[in-house]
């Protein structure tokens, strides 16, 4: 864990100060979770509290509470670069280094001339003047509990941060399933419900809304499925077509890389996805045991993240992409096969 600077920011924050909390590009359930707790506890300790993100987030995150008060970077240019440059710090929240907010915003962030707060449970952060980092944590919404309770305003959750606080524990510990899922998240959880977060209401919102396009899209990425069984590894691809085809919508494609993972004796899952916007292959990997799929991704396509779930991207074809990934593979089947998944 790295606690860098607290008491000085506990100082730098006992006086009323305008503050905005960015998450990182393409927000999930943890960067919209952590950044409206956070806004919510900030506002009613009496600072003016401002959540900018890069770009669009998934409809089924839109019902959480001071969703409609955010800025989206791409298309609230205007308001975001306003509430930016009138505050006098800014929160990082689920995300380790400035790039992973996209080009546009990290060259604005780069300009800024006030202090960061970074509080994020990815590896290998950026150096900024206030930190708090933890990889073994399972969601930033985690840290962000824990960032309350270190400033001693327990009591100043309510249901609405409670809400937002348990829909990214839930999101990114795939429903409190995986190993960073600890007897300490649990105990968050339940003092969350106490709080007044509805835990049924939370999950229909989030894994019960889909539409039927999005149900049509998950058939034609399990018809794509590829199973390597020599290195206990599964793979999906989805092109630009079949996601036209399906009327794709921002978060259509999330967790389903998990349904390869799902697969017995599976250790190694991957999901790549074309994105015309960015002009990439997008890739999302998972693996199960002590296969590290954030070093795999740093090592050859340009993510990371954690452990068990990182991210990647790739400049060539999904064809090309989808080639090397299956080339890299033999390298890798021994630490595959001493997974302790077998």
């Amino acid at each position: 864990m790295i606690l860098k600077g607290f008491e000085d920011l506990k100082s730098f924050l006992d006086q009323s100060r305008n503050i905005v909390i960015v998450g990182h590009r393409n927000p999930d359930g943890d960067a919209m979770g952590s950044t409206l707790a956070l806004k919510h506890y900030l506002d009613k300790k009496g600072h003016q509290a401002t959540v900018v993100v890069p770009n669009e987030y998934p409809e089924f995150l839109h019902w959480l509470p001071g969703s409609e008060t955010t800025y989206r970077f791409d298309w609230q240019n205007s308001q975001s670069q306003k509430a930016i440059n009138a505050s006098d710090i800014i929160f990082l929240l689920d995300f380790n280094a400035l790039h992973r907010v996209g080009s546009d915003m990290q060259k604005t962030l780069e300009k800024y001339p006030n202090d960061f707060a970074m509080i994020d449970h990815h590896q290998q952060p950026d150096d900024v003047k206030y930190m708090y980092s933890d990889v073994t944590i399972c969601s930033t919404c985690q840290m962000v509990y824990q960032f309350i309770e270190l400033n001693n305003d327990l009591d100043l959750i309510d249901a609405d941060i409670a809400t937002c606080l348990y829909t990214g524990i839930m999101t990114d510990t795939g429903s409190f399933r995986f190993r960073s899922t600890t007897s300490t998240t649990h105990r968050i959880i339940a003092s969350l419900i106490d709080k007044g977060a509805q835990n049924d209401k939370i999950h229909n919102n989030v894994y019960d809304a889909n539409s039927y396009n999005r149900l049509l899209l998950l058939g034609q990425a399990l018809s794509n499925l590829q199973i390597l069984p020599t290195y206990k590894t599964a793979y999906i691809t989805l092109t630009s077509e079949e996601k036209k085809r399906f009327d794709f919508q921002k978060g259509d494609t999330e967790g389903v890389v998990n349904y390869a993972l799902s697969l017995k004796g599976i250790i190694f899952a991957a999901i790549f996805i074309e994105d015309t916007e960015q002009g990439i292959i997008k890739i999302s990997f998972r693996s199960k045991g002590n296969f590290s799929v954030n070093q795999f991704s740093r090592n050859h396509f340009s993510g990371g993240g954690h452990d068990n779930a990182a991210g990647g991207r790739s400049d060539v074809s999904l064809e090309e992409t989808v080639t090397k990934f299956v080339t890299l593979l033999p390298q890798y089947q021994k630490e595959l096969e001493v997974s302790y998944e077998n």
